[in-house]
């Protein structure tokens, strides 16, 4: 090769005219494949088998699992630790003097003076726990679930928080939790989405789809959005349809795509595309059973709040019943929402200027239909193979703004619960410091909270992973710790 080709080549390609470096760079490459290929062989980099002809089969975990199926219950706008589950004496002391050091701008503006919790705290259950007067009805739980102090996000903006706690990024385009489950378990129930995201009556979280999308997995794998008010859209047929007729010329047109997808043997996107179609058709006579409450008792329908004449708590109360319905059925995961989009506060739980007023309703509408739930699920002996998580983005500051009745953002420590298949009830892990402001003993993220769900589910967060974009992609990064503490 001439100087001038030489010189025209990158550095990289410069350095493989010497055999020297030739040699060295491709005895690397070589080693990394054999290296990828015995990890491989020994499933520690296997990727789940999907049938393509039912992507939603059920399939192995890579352990013995604790939970088959995970419900999340996601308070989204950012619920308050310090007038909840965090209970800090201190701060109480401390009410309407500085935070000395601490930061005088927050995520909105100039911060005001500490500001005591806006709810009395007492304790509940044989564990004593300490638990506020907006939640008493989970306050009666406390004894069968676990909780975590010390929840720590990556941002504090609505929108990237929701996906850094549903998908483990806080950038758009990442699979969410639910997707992740879906794709590496599959379904019990072939005849209902594998992944139901069941939003709030007052609407859609500030992250929307991204709470419950595929990302860059396949996208039979997303969420299924529905609720008791808002069923699926499009689902029933004109009546000119229903009938022997219609049956018959669905029988003919599975056929005829089984013959199609005969002619293009490994199609793996036309085998899903005619999956999608078949379970939807399945779906006609499935989902219209399952959100008919109308078989529920007046018992239970009081025990939730369905009969409320508080419409948004009585519309959560219905969301909440067709949960257990859904986890009833077998349905892998259920994301249910609690509280919409950015609002001031008024639609969801970011309380920025007028906490307590706004929180009396929010309480209101989150409390006992929540606390119903998880009751319900443990009577019915639901609760031996379900995981119930209770969540929120992120939490607040224990100072108020500035000329303000309200809390800004704090992701440097906020409370989870857990309960369920392989919880150990009535701990509490972690702890902030005294005034709530910062996660200071066993400090957790997002991701050790989605590597310990994963693993009641049987999985390694390590070994779940993704091709894309010459990456091996992970719910948890490249982070993540299982919670042991809180595993029975």
């Amino acid at each position: 090769m001439n100087q001038a080709s030489s010189k025209s080549l990158s550095t990289v390609g410069r350095h493989f005219l010497s055999r020297r470096d030739f040699l060295a760079k491709t005895g690397t490459a070589a080693g990394s494949i054999a290296l990828a290929n015995l990890l491989e062989r020994d499933q520690l980099l296997a990727a789940p088998q999907i049938d393509s002809n039912n992507p939603h089969a059920p399939r192995p975990p890579h352990n013995e699992p604790k939970a088959k199926n995970v419900l999340v219950i996601f308070c989204a706008g950012a619920c308050s630790q310090l007038e909840t589950f965090d209970y800090k004496p201190e701060l109480i002391k401390r009410d309407g003097t500085p935070l000395a050091g601490g930061p005088a701008v927050t995520f909105q503006g100039p911060s005001g003076n500490l500001a005591q919790p806006q709810y009395k705290f007492r304790p509940y259950g044989e564990t004593g726990k300490m638990v506020s007067d907006m939640v008493p009805h989970l306050g009666g739980i406390v004894d069968d679930i676990a909780f975590v102090h010390t929840l720590t996000n990556k941002s504090n903006t609505h929108g990237p928080a929701e996906n850094f706690l549903s998908t483990g990024f806080v950038l758009d385009g990442f699979p969410s939790l639910g997707s992740w489950v879906t794709y590496a378990l599959g379904s019990e129930n072939q005849n209902l989405p594998a992944f139901v995201a069941i939003p709030d009556p007052r609407g859609v979280p500030q992250a929307s789809v991204n709470n419950w999308g595929p990302g860059f997995l396949p996208a039979v794998f997303q969420g299924t959005p529905f609720s008791s008010s808002n069923p699926i859209q499009n689902l029933k047929p004109p009546k000119v349809f229903a009938g022997a007729k219609d049956l018959a010329a669905r029988e003919l047109l599975k056929k005829l795509n089984r013959e199609h997808l005969k002619q293009h043997p490994g199609d793996d996107s036309l085998a899903a595309r005619i999956a999608s179609y078949e379970l939807a058709a399945r779906m006609q006579l499935s989902v219209p059973e399952i959100s008919d409450l109308k078989t529920e008792t007046p018992a239970t329908l009081a025990a939730y709040g369905a009969d409320s004449p508080n419409k948004i708590k009585a519309g959560y109360a219905r969301n909440c019943i067709l949960a257990r319905r859904l986890i009833e059925k077998g349905v892998r995961v259920v994301q249910l929402f609690n509280g919409a989009y950015a609002s001031g506060g008024k639609l969801n739980w970011d309380g920025h200027s007028k906490l307590k007023e706004q929180y009396d309703i929010h309480g209101e509408v989150m409390d006992q239909p929540s606390a119903a739930l998880f009751k319900d699920l443990k009577q019915r002996g639901l609760l031996k193979d379900t995981l119930v998580v209770w969540c929120t983005e992120f939490g607040r500051m224990p100072m108020f703004q500035k000329g303000a009745q309200g809390r800004d953002h704090n992701p440097f420590g906020f409370t989870a619960w857990l309960g369920g298949a392989g919880i150990k009830p009535g701990v509490s892990y972690g702890a902030t410091d005294e005034l709530g402001f910062k996660a200071v003993e066993n400090v957790s993220s997002v991701h050790d909270l989605n590597a310990t769900i994963l693993h009641l589910l049987g999985l390694e967060h390590e070994r779940l992973t993704f091709r894309h974009n010459g990456l091996d992609r992970r719910l948890t990064d490249v982070h993540g710790h299982v919670i042991h503490e809180i595993l029975s």
